[in-house]
């Protein structure tokens, strides 16, 4: 198992302090989710209570009761033989994850042309410049990505919708990699995000979710190839 301390180490005291705040259930969780989302934790990895008390700085309670958390979400996995380790998605859990990306993110774009306001499709068009000027960093790339995906569910103003688009995505980082490392799909990917924030910003909702779900559409295209070309 990776280490995955690093994180920690990057947060500010006051950020440290008021997560030591916490009941130690909740820091062991979010300490694992951030060793996830940050890839130091990686599919397949397994997961000891030992180990990660002593990372954490906590007992083996509280460790027990986040692997549990993470497990009912389906980011961790019990296996009979080799205990408990971070899920790994096959084929039909990819397709599946993908369908439903579509489906709620196309929902989030046909809301965001009939709500979002003119400072909201502003700060879109912001950063589909941000993603277009990041093309050569694979890490801003990564990030422009999440930070335009993020905006757009917000402008969907449907709390609910948000949080299942959020519990969607933290299971999509048990995909390691991002697609956007190829260079024909970051070129393509810009072309996309205008033509999703052109239907938002004409109050288009058939043409926005067309849009989206065309773009969610070449992703898993992309990410399906990488999936078959590993095996």
């Amino acid at each position: 198992m990776k280490n995955p301390t690093t994180p920690r180490s990057k947060k500010s005291t006051a950020t440290q302090e008021l997560e030591h705040d916490l009941p130690g259930g909740e820091r062991a969780y979010r300490y694992i989710r951030q060793a996830l989302a940050s890839q130091q934790l990686m599919p397949g990895d397994r997961l000891r209570e030992v180990e990660l008390a002593e990372m954490i700085g906590l007992s083996r309670t509280p460790i027990r009761e986040a692997l549990a958390r993470l497990e009912s979400e389906g980011l961790v996995v019990h296996d009979s033989t080799l205990g408990i380790m971070v899920a790994e998605l096959d084929y039909s859990m990819v397709t599946e994850l993908y369908f439903m990306r579509e489906v709620l993110e196309g929902t989030a774009a046909r809301l965001a042309a009939q709500h979002a306001s003119s400072v909201e499709i502003s700060l879109l068009e912001d950063m589909c410049e941000q993603y277009a000027s990041s093309v050569g960093d694979d890490a801003q790339l990564a990030s422009s990505n999440r930070q335009f995906h993020e905006m757009l569910y917000n402008c969907s103003h449907n709390r609910y919708l948000i949080k299942m688009l959020k519990t969607l995505h933290d299971t999509l980082t048990l995909l390691g990699n991002t697609t956007l490392t190829d260079p024909k799909r970051v070129t393509d990917t810009i072309k996309e995000h205008e033509a999703v924030v052109a239907g938002i910003r004409k109050h288009d909702p058939d043409a926005a979710e067309k849009a989206l779900r065309a773009h969610i559409y070449a992703s898993q295209k992309m990410r399906i190839r990488r999936l078959i070309s590993n095996k």
